[in-house]
């Protein structure tokens, strides 16, 4: 994916007769890559001293309007996609030894992995806009994955491998956080936002109703698990309304409120019921059937003439 890795190898596979000009090549491509280095290096720094300022002046509750959520987050990813750029250039000094680095490649995974996910979430977030609460969803997810690209990225500086593994921790930590935990600004969700999102999950809204879309409903009157847990959903949380209502109020219900609990004690009873099966197979129905591991412990017992494990240990 190196824009002059391609050339550089392609120099060294020249034969012999063109040695003269694969060396010219090489040498172009190779200050190329060395300036490409630079330019990121830079460019993380500058991407990354403007996160780091863009994000300690944000308000809590500047998600909540659309336009700003998407210009906020997607200078983070901007941010952090510098950084992984550089970080992919320190590589280099790795040499062939990069593929036996797994913790180190595993780090990058991490990190690659999340910001994919947050141009994904943010993409999602523009093709839906105009759910309720989807703008609490998509802050909540995007402040998790910057994090964990963060901590990805801070866990290969400090453990960059190689010879020259501790020069690379500098650079890519003078690259990346140039003004040390200043410039790691990402942290977890706060509870408020994510209570708000559990709310949205576990009660009906239209965030439900995104997920739900893709879901088979079965019709009226058939039994089936995911459709009743469904509809079970909405009677539930009325009747649990009612039921903090009359313990607030330390009064009867109504008959209509009485059966409308009711209702939902049947519906919470049916569907936390399991499948029960006397046996897992039809030979242990057999009469005097005994399990092979048991049958053997017992035979093993029997020749060494002991009953118990302790007497046999």
């Amino acid at each position: 994916c190196h824009p002059h890795m391609s050339d550089l190898l392609k120099a060294l596979q020249l034969p012999p007769s063109e040695e003269k000009h694969g060396v010219k090549i090489f040498v172009k491509q190779f200050h190329k890559i060395v300036g490409h280095g630079i330019t990121n290096f830079f460019g993380s720094v500058s991407r990354g001293v403007g996160a780091t300022f863009s994000s300690a002046t944000r308000s809590k509750t500047a998600y909540k309007n659309g336009d700003e959520l998407l210009a906020y987050h997607e200078k983070q990813l901007l941010r952090l996609a510098a950084n992984f750029a550089l970080t992919a250039d320190l590589c280099f000094t790795l040499g062939g030894r990069l593929k036996f680095e797994e913790l180190l490649m595993g780090r990058l995974a991490d990190a690659l992995g999340a910001i994919y996910l947050g141009y994904a979430t943010l993409h999602h977030y523009d093709r839906r806009r105009g759910i309720e609460g989807l703008e609490a969803l998509t802050e909540h997810a995007m402040l998790r994955l910057e994090r964990e690209a963060q901590e990805a990225l801070y866990a290969a500086s400090e453990n960059f491998p190689g010879p020259l593994g501790p020069v690379a921790s500098t650079v890519m930590k003078m690259g990346c956080f140039p003004l040390g935990g200043l410039t790691r600004p990402y942290s977890d969700p706060s509870d408020t936002l994510t209570k708000e999102v559990s709310r949205l999950l576990t009660t009906p809204s239209e965030i439900r109703d995104m997920f739900q879309e893709g879901i088979y409903s079965a019709p009226d009157g058939a039994v089936h698990q995911m459709t009743d847990l469904i509809n079970a959903l909405p009677i539930c949380v009325e009747a649990d309304k009612v039921a903090t209502s009359l313990r607030r109020e330390k009064r009867e219900p109504t008959a209509e409120e009485t059966n409308l609990i009711a209702k939902a004690d049947a519906l919470r009873d049916a569907l936390i019921q399991v499948d029960v099966f006397e046996h897992a197979t039809a030979e242990e129905a057999q009469p005097g059937y005994v399990r092979p591991a048991l049958q053997g412990t017992e035979e093993r017992f029997a020749n060494m003439d002991k009953t118990v494990f302790r007497e046999a240990a």
